[in-house]
């Protein structure tokens, strides 16, 4: 990746006071609900190579809250846009005119132009280049389609990356790392651009964005699985698909960034920040980190939301027996944030995206290898919200989820069948847990569904 260096400029610190307003409406702006300060890192000017404006991708940082986080915002200048346009930010003290740069075809061609590629692949002409579309209703980047941008005049998606951590990004190495080694269920990579910034006494290095291929006529996993439901039709055959999927790519995963055991270093940690317990000799150590981890996960989960206090009873025995496992399969490279809404389904197969993570989380722990049945859980957790949403009945998610692990055991073969079962229900009621506190904190008439699904995984 080629390192570009962010720099500051005069006009920065304006940008900044100008977009402070204007960020907290954002999807992807990740304080809420408290003042921010927002003050300007840098940027970088790319060259539009129409010359019709300028572009400025401007590295901000963002602070409130007890917390904060580096984030970058595309801006256009100079663009002749009324007044009363959405696409205006406003107006520097010159009149200079700002506006949203995602959408604008001044800072498409511009990226284009400077983004890395794969050996002995060159952009497509910017006349070749059509009306660029944002993706609505992203949380935490912003995608564009982009008409012409792909070789031979095809169909591109440029993921502008919002939050900005330290370390190559994950949605750009992992998908590079499976088309190498020919997996085919992954938009391919064609472009990204990366850079270094300033960072307290030293600098930070990572990827802004990444241009892939685009799957044409293909539908969100999420709202595929919502429309069944709603309609009271079967997922089962398209459940059995996506868990084969699901297994190849962690066999795919394991071939392309091969990374055997979890180090000491990098053993679990509970959500307050404590260290696990070594476990009792004769154990083994992996089962342990894995009951310690539930356990943990309880104990925070249940000090947020009442509801979950009378669970703690069953919740301890279930980790007590976790740890008595023998068999529990090595850590790898996995996706580490699966569910329906990260899958597309075109072409009549299945196709996997977003292996960023959580973008405000350091990339070394986004990267941490993990049990691949971690995912498996999360896909399966996500049948009971497509189905709550669908309004359909427990049988349907009982079909989808029976379907489901047919198709990934038969891809999976690294651990019994019991072990996989108990394992995938302690991973399943750990990702409801979490979802309870999001629920509680979030969208409180949501919290039935992950109550339900931690009363079905206790009983």
């Amino acid at each position: 990746m080629t390192e570009r260096r962010v720099a500051h400029e005069d006009r920065d610190d304006a940008l900044a006071a100008l977009l402070a307003p204007w960020l907290p409406g954002r999807r992807w702006f990740p304080i809420k609900g408290v003042d921010a300060r927002v003050t300007a890192i840098g940027g970088l000017s790319l060259t539009d190579p129409e010359g019709t404006a300028t572009v400025r991708l401007l590295l901000l940082r963002a602070e409130g809250g007890g917390t904060g986080a580096v984030l970058q915002v595309p801006v256009v200048l100079g663009v002749d846009v009324a007044d009363g346009d959405p696409a205006l930010v406003g107006r520097l003290p010159d009149g200079t005119a700002v506006v949203d740069g995602a959408g604008r075809p001044e800072f498409e061609r511009a990226w284009l132009a400077e983004a890395d590629r794969p050996a002995g692949s060159a952009p497509e002409p910017a006349d070749a280049l059509g009306t660029p579309k944002v993706v609505p209703g992203e949380q935490s980047n912003t995608s564009v389609i982009l008409p012409g941008a792909g070789p031979d005049g095809s169909t591109a998606m440029l993921k502008v990356f919002r939050g900005l951590t330290e370390g190559d990004n994950p949605d750009v190495d992992v998908p590079r790392a499976l088309a190498e080694v020919g997996w085919t269920h992954v938009p391919r990579p064609l472009a990204w651009l990366g850079a270094e910034w300033p960072d307290g006494d030293g600098t930070a290095h990572g990827h802004l964005g990444v241009l892939s291929a685009f799957v044409p006529g293909a539908q969100d996993g999420f709202e595929l699985a919502c429309d069944l439901a709603r309609r009271g039709e079967s997922f089962a055959d398209l459940a059995e698909d996506l868990g084969e999927v699901v297994g190849q790519m962690h066999r795919a995963l394991a071939r392309a960034l091969p990374d055997d055991v979890l180090p000491a270093a990098q053993g679990s940690t509970a959500p307050s920040g404590r260290h696990a317990a070594a476990p009792e000799p004769g154990l083994s150590p992996a089962a342990a980190r894995v009951a310690d981890a539930l356990a943990a996960r309880f104990a925070w989960a249940s000090g947020i939301v009442p509801e979950l206090a009378g669970f703690a009873d069953p919740v301890a025995a279930l980790a007590e027996r976790t740890r008595l496992l023998a068999d529990v399969p090595h850590r790898q490279r996995v996706h580490g944030d699966l569910h329906l809404g990260q899958v597309l389904r075109g072409d009549d197969t299945w196709y996997v995206l977003d292996f960023e993570g959580e973008p405000l989380l350091p990339v070394a722990q986004r990267t941490r290898p993990d049990l691949a049945l971690r995912d498996a859980a999360g896909m399966l957790r996500s049948f009971d919200y497509a189905a709550a949403v669908g309004d359909a009945p427990a049988a349907w998610t009982e079909v989808a989820r029976t379907a489901f692990l047919t198709g990934y055991s038969a891809e999976s073969t690294d651990v019994d069948p019991g072990t996989r079962a108990h394992l995938l229900r302690v991973l399943e009621l750990d990702k409801a847990l979490y979802e309870a506190v999001y629920e509680a904190r979030n969208r409180p008439d949501w919290l039935p569904i992950p109550l339900a699904g931690v009363q079905r995984l206790i009983g």
